[in-house]
């Protein structure tokens, strides 16, 4: 019985053979006259067929197990949507605090002051919360996938 995380790596495995595969037909797509591919675009395109049928099982399998594996009341999914959305939560705070943070400089005292509108250190230990969180749900995440048989 395969596990979920292994099976999550060989869709990864499969995503760079599928790109592997589609950079090498293009590479041998187009032959000066009288001249033979390097390989032939009939076999690549075999492989291609059969490692994206294979892709498309693994998707499908992956994609039950993950709703129908209930941790602590959420389901992997849940648990998924929560760490991509820390994620896009803590770039978009770290980018606040970076501009925030910036010193600009002024050439005389007569010219206009740019002040922080916000306050960084609050947002700062917000983001140190959500990051502790980004990285306790992985974490959980991981540890479900080594221990989950693949559906």
């Amino acid at each position: 019985m395969m596990k979920l995380a292994e099976a999550l790596q060989e869709r990864a495995d499969l995503n760079c053979k599928i790109d592997e595969l589609r950079n090498r037909l293009q590479h041998n797509a187009l032959v000066q006259e009288g001249e033979e591919p390097a390989e032939a675009p009939e076999e690549l395109l075999t492989e291609l067929d059969f490692s994206i049928d294979r892709l498309e099982e693994l998707i499908f399998r992956i994609n039950r197990t993950n709703c129908m594996t209930i941790d602590n009341g959420k389901s992997i999914t849940e648990l998924i949507a929560k760490k991509d959305t820390l994620a896009v939560r803590i770039r978009s705070y770290r980018e606040l605090i970076s501009t925030a943070s910036s010193k600009t400089n002024r050439a005389m005292h007569s010219e206009i002051r740019v002040l922080s509108s916000v306050n960084v250190k609050y947002l700062q230990r917000k983001l140190d919360e959500m990051c502790r969180q980004y990285r306790e749900t992985d974490n959980r995440i991981q540890q479900i996938n080594w221990k989950t048989d693949l559906l």
